[in-house]
């Protein structure tokens, strides 16, 4: 596990820019933090770095934003209003996750048992000044992109 400190909004868009540049279909990424923690910020960061150029938005009360970007089928999925795990099997969403396209979610715990495992996962909280975004990868894909994100992030603030 690796820590990044985030002390603005620019650091967070970065962030989802360096994840961006490693992204590829099949993938599964968590998004954990309360709240506010800047979630969404990231994932604007790296939608706008692939090319979308429209507005951006989280997806609590839609539970799923869809973007097509560089050809790539991204979902940004939100369980925070989840009120028990099957309601992800309830709504159809297990169809979104597939071998061409990207999912990017918050709040998974709140469909624990039925979203697929992530290939990466980053934890947002507060820190000393602003917030720090803790990332962690599963199996070889994920280790493979935390490895690119980390290398495109310290390229990026050197």
């Amino acid at each position: 596990m690796f820590e990044i400190e985030l002390p603005d909004l620019a650091a967070s868009a970065s962030l989802g820019k360096a994840l961006a540049a490693c992204l590829h279909s099949g993938q599964v990424i968590y998004l954990q933090g309360d709240l506010g923690a800047g979630k969404t910020t990231l994932v604007r960061g790296l939608l706008y770095a692939l090319g979308h150029t429209g507005a951006v938005k989280s997806p609590t009360y839609a539970l799923v934003e869809v973007y097509v970007v560089s050809r790539l089928y991204l979902y940004h999925f939100d369980f925070y209003r989840f009120m028990s795990p099957e309601e992800f099997l309830d709504a159809g969403l297990d169809e979104y996750f597939r071998k061409d396209s990207i999912c990017l979610v918050e709040w998974p715990d709140k469909a624990s048992g039925y979203v697929p495992p992530a290939d990466l996962v980053l934890s947002l909280h507060e820190g000393e000044a602003g917030r720090r975004c803790a990332l962690a990868a599963n199996g070889v894909e994920g280790q493979k992109c935390l490895t690119e994100i980390l290398a495109a992030w310290r390229a990026a603030v050197s």
